[in-house]
């Protein structure tokens, strides 16, 4: 049947990936279930009509074997399954461990060669000020440290996403993968593990600052003797996982985050892993410039205690937002050196979605970074934190997709670039599910027919370009000065129950 499309309205359409299951290339490194994995492609792609899938390759699995060991046979076989049913695939370079984290069905460490430097100096890890290592991800204190049989964690990082470029050139250059997205911390996310579920953290607690291990400690002291204030320390009165941020010295009512010693921690903290993402995403842009594929780069939801005044939940993992800065924009910023795509979470969360003691604000929350990416010229990609089924979480990730709905008369002044459901599962099958998600990717594309041409929607992929600057300290301190939110509209004018 020949697709059958309004032109202008076509120019709304916001594609739909499907994240596909943690382990779907399993830990053995085994494409274990393709059929399965095919029929509900099919069912996906023929009944729903999505446009592509988003899939983890795992570096645990990929680099088990010893440094620079790439097996990638499972990959290719399941990418090229996705391929011939003429699905676009996201790839996600997934250098963090599954296993610990919301949804973690399935446990996917990090290479055990690399693990073993761990167990002679676990400092390589993110540390707590108790000193409990975090083990899902190497510490930025090391990026540039060759303490892997002669390599740092960056040329490690390059070297994977190399040999993944030569071992799926062919698919790259087809435009069968559209996305890679780097991953830049735990789960993916450029953010410190500061809400381990693995050391007891529970929601909404104020999480904990990860930068205890002796490099980044060391790295503080001397930023702080640099600074003219040898005296300088990292805290030692933010509280612990679970505590209230007025129980703490670090983050009640005039607490140490508004002096000048804590600015200048937090600054620090902040800018830290602002340019561990840029060298990263720099290495990845360098690998696959000049090919038609898009960068990008995820950051985490931490909706709970937005409305707190010292944002304690985002300071902890590295955002540096008050209402007075911006924690959001630099990030943007630095995506925009690299012409990245930002890729954010808990689309489909209303404010009323937790008690109010969470101080929990997802809907300001997610305006605020949207807006901020798309004033930094850059485009936004998003997907919803936890399992959605519901009209009510569809209709808000449909508001925030077309923040003031659909333009008949052609593109639409905000537009979200693509969305990416969590989780490809039985339970999305499920009669009265499939029918709701079926109405859902419906008015994702704007009301239109499944549009397998981007170009048409106004997302053409061009060659992947080279920064012509590089972020400085002073982009940061720029971005960061405050600067309002676009407006949205109260609710979408594309309900999946209208």
């Amino acid at each position: 049947m020949a697709a059958n499309y309004n032109e202008k309205l076509l120019l709304n359409y916001v594609p739909v990936y499907v994240m596909l299951p943690l382990g779907v290339v399993n830990v053995e490194n085994v494409f274990a279930d393709p059929e399965t994995l095919e029929t509900h492609l099919k069912r996906l792609k023929e009944e729903a009509g999505i446009d592509g899938v988003m899939v983890d390759v795992w570096w645990g699995i990929i680099e088990s074997k010893g440094p620079k060991q790439y097996d990638w046979t499972a990959y290719k076989t399941l990418f090229q399954l996705i391929a011939r049913l003429g699905l676009k695939i996201q790839a996600i370079m997934s250098f963090h461990q599954c296993g610990g984290n919301v949804g973690d069905v399935v446990t996917i460490p990090i290479p055990k060669w690399v693990r073993e430097v761990g167990e002679s100096d676990p400092d390589i890890y993110y540390t707590n000020r108790r000193g409990t290592r975090d083990i899902e991800y190497l510490s930025l204190g090391v990026d540039n440290l060759p303490l892997f049989a002669g390599r740092t964690p960056v040329q490690m990082y390059s070297d994977y996403m190399s040999s993944f470029k030569e071992n799926m050139l062919e698919l790259l250059e087809a435009g069968a993968i559209v996305d890679i997205e780097v991953g830049l911390g735990p789960a993916g996310e450029l953010r410190y593990p500061a809400y381990p579920q693995s050391q007891g953290w529970v929601f909404p607690g104020i999480g904990e600052f990860q930068c205890y291990d002796k490099y980044l400690k060391s790295e503080f002291k001397e930023a702080a003797a640099k600074a003219g204030h040898p005296e300088w320390d990292l805290p030692d009165n933010a509280g612990e996982y679970n505590d209230k941020a007025e129980e703490t010295g670090f983050f009640k009512t005039n607490g140490t985050y508004v002096s000048e010693e804590g600015k200048f921690f937090l600054t620090w903290y902040s800018n830290k892993l602002i340019f561990h993402g840029d060298q990263i995403i720099g290495e990845a842009n360098k690998i696959f410039a000049g090919l038609k594929v898009n960068l990008a780069a995820k950051v985490s939801g931490i909706h709970w205690l937005y409305n707190h005044h010292s944002h304690a939940a985002e300071l902890t993992a590295g955002y540096y937002n008050l209402y007075e800065r911006d924690g959001y924009r630099p990030i943007a910023r630095m995506l925009s050196k690299h012409y990245g795509t930002l890729n954010f979470t808990c689309l489909e969360m209303k404010d009323t979605d937790n008690t109010a003691e969470a101080l929990s604000a997802p809907q300001e929350l997610v305006q605020m970074v949207l807006s901020k990416a798309w004033k930094e010229g850059i485009e936004v990609a998003g997907e919803n934190a936890l399992e959605t089924y519901g009209t009510k979480g569809y209709n808000q990730i449909l508001l925030n997709a077309r923040p003031n709905g659909v333009n008949h008369n052609g593109k639409p002044k905000l537009r979200m670039y693509g969305f990416t459901y969590l989780r490809l599962s039985d339970t999305v099958f499920q009669e009265n599910n499939f029918e709701l998600f079926k109405k859902f990717v419906r008015k994702m594309h704007a009301d239109q027919d499944y549009c397998g041409d981007a170009e048409k929607y106004g997302h053409e992929i061009v060659p992947l370009k080279t920064p012509n600057s590089h972020l400085t300290v002073e982009d940061i301190a720029d971005a960061a000065q405050p600067s309002g939110a676009f407006k949205w509209d109260t609710e979408t004018d594309m309900k999946v129950d209208g």
